[in-house]
């Protein structure tokens, strides 16, 4: 499981961010910020009554404990009702000490619970704000989830759910970019509001699709023979041999005479490379992508 970042980097070492977000993108995010070195606090509500034993207040942890787990190792969570006044008094203890605030909450709610930007930066002139909305601006009062913003930006294509959450994880990045630019902002002494829509995220994301990078028939889209997934005997093949000199090798496994792109993007080669797939084993095409160096990787079925 990558959860850990691939370089000993923490340029957030010595910044102190505390997250009021619950559920999957701003835990996601603070995870990212603990991982680049910032020292990380997180307030959620008390469990519901009648939970389990050990029950989290953050819905994640009903969920999927494994997740809720990964995403708070080494982050210190405080159980806090904000809605009392014990729970607003660990609140702005905790603000008084944080460089970046992470919120997840929908604008009336951070006005029920006295955390519009405009009142908390009088009181933390140097302290920054992120905070997670679904959709931007004035669309930041309206309910939905990762599967509404990825429908909106035409990523949702049958009835099957998506096979991770996308926007929410892409959305958690942005917030973990909005972070560094706040903390870069602040070495001139104000603190900044930085708002991230995941319905935003989701946009960015689905940005090959708008260009028609990944439309039905394009390039990547199903129409180059050397990027699709086939059949094999026992199970299937992802194969990714865009450039050339992959695809001369995939059409020279499969006993292909391979010209030029055009090649690849005849028909008649994908029903060739398709046949050939089709007669071979998993563990022959993995010894085939080693020698060969063609990038592929395969599955089951």
């Amino acid at each position: 499981m990558a959860t850990t970042l691939t370089n000993q980097l923490q340029p957030l070492k010595g910044v102190r961010v505390l997250s009021l977000c619950l559920n999957l993108p701003g835990p996601a995010a603070l995870m990212r910020c603990r991982q680049m070195g910032a020292s990380c606090v997180k307030l959620e509500p008390p469990a519901v009554a009648g939970s389990a034993s050990g029950a989290s207040g953050d819905p994640m942890g009903s969920y999927n404990r494994l997740a809720y787990e990964t995403l708070h190792k080494d982050i210190r969570v405080v159980v806090a009702d904000l809605k009392s006044d014990r729970g607003q008094k660990a609140l702005h203890l905790e603000l008084a000490k944080a460089n970046v605030l992470l919120t997840s909450f929908r604008p009336s709610a951070l006005k029920k619970l006295g955390l519009e930007w405009k009142a908390l930066h009088k009181i933390y002139p140097a302290m920054s704000q992120v905070a997670i909305v679904g959709a931007p601006g004035a669309r930041a009062e309206e309910p939905g989830h990762d599967l509404t913003y990825l429908a909106e930006n035409d990523l949702v294509n049958s009835l099957e759910l998506p096979p991770t959450l996308y926007a929410d994880m892409g959305g958690s990045l942005v917030a973990c970019e909005a972070v560094l630019k706040a903390v870069l902002m602040q070495r001139m002494g104000k603190g900044r509001y930085i708002e991230v829509a995941l319905s935003e995220a989701a946009a960015y994301l689905a940005l090959p699709r708008v260009w028609g990078l990944t439309q039905a028939g394009a390039a990547v889209g199903g129409g180059h023979a050397g990027y699709r997934v086939y059949e094999c005997k026992d199970g299937r093949v992802a194969v990714a041999a865009l450039e050339p000199h992959f695809a001369a090798a995939l059409c020279a496994a499969a006993q292909i005479k391979y010209q030029n792109i055009l090649t690849m993007l005849s028909p008649q080669t994908q029903q060739l490379i398709a046949r050939y797939m089709k007669r071979m084993m998993r563990e022959e095409l993995e010894a085939l992508a080693t020698e060969k160096d063609i990038p592929l990787r395969t599955l089951a079925a």
